[in-house]
């Protein structure tokens, strides 16, 4: 898929906005949960739910977190859901400017809303990456960088974006060397 990938500049960020990628959270696979409580439903090991909520809410849980290595404890509320955060694994601002600009609204909500395209993982971890793609930020977690880079791939071919040459080079180097 890597050499599918068309390899061209960055685009500007103009016009780049949050909402352009939709309003939040949707229930984009029509379950009755918000995107974000499925990833935390799959990535977690959930030990409670919100009363009433058919099981959508996650109020406590376990996370194996891909990017550290470590166990993180998740207790919804204010000061401790930003533990566990879910991270667009092609970051919006970087799918943007590699070709999600000309995809229409309703692509650019189904992509941020893409379980191939999103891990919960350990929050402060995913703030140091920003919009940074495999050229300029990998998980700490070096153990974790083929599954990484092998996803971004995926999700970028995907939805038809493309690659800076540099992005290119690091994902290659990775699949070489991680990846066997």
């Amino acid at each position: 898929m890597l050499e599918e990938i068309p390899i061209k500049g960055r685009a500007p960020k103009t016009g780049y906005e949050r909402s352009m990628f939709g309003s939040g959270w949707d229930d984009t696979d029509h379950n009755g949960c918000d995107t974000r409580n499925d990833i935390l439903n799959r990535d977690l090991t959930v030990t409670s739910h919100k009363a009433g909520t058919r099981d959508c809410v996650v109020l406590t849980g376990s996370l194996d977190d891909p990017y550290t290595g470590d166990t993180i404890e998740f207790q919804r509320g204010q000061g401790t859901s930003n533990d566990v955060q879910i991270d667009h694994v092609v970051a919006l601002s970087d799918a943007w400017q590699k070709g999600a600009q000309k995809l229409s609204a309703e692509q650019r909500v189904e992509f941020a809303n893409d379980p191939l395209n999103l891990l919960a993982v350990d929050g402060p971890t995913n703030g140091s990456k920003g919009d940074g793609d495999a050229a300029t930020w990998l998980p700490p977690n070096r153990g974790f960088w083929c599954d990484y880079v092998t996803r971004q791939i995926e999700v970028k071919h995907k939805y038809d974006l493309w690659m800076t040459k540099a992005e290119a080079e690091s994902s290659r180097t990775v699949l070489e060397e991680r990846c066997v």
